[in-house]
């Protein structure tokens, strides 16, 4: 276990969770706000995307109420992914969060924000984040409340919400 909130807990990513995975990648309303509806994953392609990474991201699964819910996963931002963000010459400790809760009874009941709030919490305990960013799909409201209620330590919150075409950048 990562942390724990409550009822709600993150682990880590475990092999077996690729099943979960493709169940949650593959619902077209999922897909709608994180990878986009006409782009599901089936079973091969969450083993390659979730499994074979290089570039430090943390897989974890979010469990709430003992039930696996959905998956977030943080990273400390890169040089290249640092530039993209206009932090180049930023000498802050710079982590990127993104996440989805992939079993929909379980939309609008708080528990992205409480995600991300713990998520953020422990960031900043335990790798002493100064800046978070999130890319964010539209339609997307809670991110927004979460950059409110868990601005810490003078925690600087990134979001860029993302369009069709274009994006439009929202500097917390």
């Amino acid at each position: 276990m990562l942390f724990k909130n409550g009822e709600l807990v993150v682990r880590k990513l475990e092999w077996k969770d690729n099943h979960l995975l493709a169940k949650w990648l593959s619902d077209p309303l999922v897909l709608e706000y994180y990878e986009g509806r006409d782009n599901p994953f089936n079973l091969e392609k969450v083993n390659k995307e979730f499994y074979q990474r290089e570039n430090g991201e943390i897989g974890c699964i979010v469990e709430f109420e003992k039930v696996e819910i959905g998956y977030i996963q943080f990273y400390q931002l890169d040089n290249e992914t640092r530039k993209l963000y206009g932090y180049v010459d930023v000498p802050d400790v710079i982590y990127g969060i993104d996440q989805f809760i992939g079993e929909i009874n379980y939309w609008n009941r708080g528990i992205g924000t409480l995600l991300v709030k713990t998520m953020v919490e422990y960031l900043v305990e335990q790798k002493n984040v100064d800046r978070v960013v999130m890319d964010l799909k539209l339609g997307m409201r809670e991110p927004f409340a979460v950059m409110k209620s868990v601005v810490l330590k003078g925690l600087s919150f990134y979001l860029k919400m993302n369009f069709m075409k274009g994006s439009i950048e929202i500097v917390g």
